[in-house]
């Protein structure tokens, strides 16, 4: 319940200090005892309180990776984070796989689609 009411720096302390208490992380011990959507939530409450940018920059990369995009995924992200951080996660998406999120989008995107999603995320 602690994950669900506590704010994100509470989390992250929470974290620093479960990891000097267990000698492994949070994110790992969480994978070790639950599975399926419970994990998945529990570790993107974990990740999103670490580095919020880095969270959505991963998110962004796996809506846009292999074949097919996950275009809910990509269109809710870039459009709610527009005015908050996006020019952070731009720089962490750049960071994390070599290559920039506009390239990510022009490459998997097309039209007017791709015209408007260049055009929020500043291309």
């Amino acid at each position: 319940m602690i994950l669900a009411t506590r704010s994100f720096p509470q989390l992250k302390a929470t974290m620093e200090a479960y990891s000097r208490m267990a000698n492994r992380d949070l994110l790992s011990s969480v994978g070790r005892e639950f599975s399926g959507n419970v994990e998945n939530g529990l570790k993107a409450i974990l990740q999103c309180a670490l580095n919020r940018p880095a969270f959505f920059a991963e998110r962004l990369y796996y809506s846009m990776k292999g074949a097919g995009t996950d275009d809910s995924t990509l269109v809710r992200i870039v459009v709610t984070r527009s005015e908050i951080d996006l020019v952070q996660i731009k720089q962490i998406f750049t960071q994390m796989y070599q290559k920039t999120l506009s390239t990510m989008i022009a490459s998997d995107t097309s039209g007017d689609y791709r015209k408007l999603l260049l055009a929020i995320v500043g291309q």
